[in-house]
């Protein structure tokens, strides 16, 4: 797990009170599609290394995503 991949894991712990917030500091920070962001973010979900370093955001997402899939 590099420092871009901890960077995704910590963006996903800020909590966005406004739609649209999200997306944007996405391209902001990151220089990504919002798409292409997810895609990284559901293969750190994925990887043991995201789980060692924040097992209970992960878990959450992991959650989230059996729901929505």
């Amino acid at each position: 797990m590099d420092d871009a991949d901890r960077a995704i894991l910590a963006f996903e712990s800020e909590h966005f009170q406004h739609p649209g917030t999200k997306e944007r500091l996405i391209r902001e920070r990151f220089g990504l599609s919002a798409t292409r962001y997810y895609q990284q973010l559901n293969r750190l979900l994925d990887d043991p290394a995201a789980l060692a370093e924040n097992p209970a955001l992960v878990h959450r997402l992991l959650r989230l995503r059996r729901r929505s899939g």
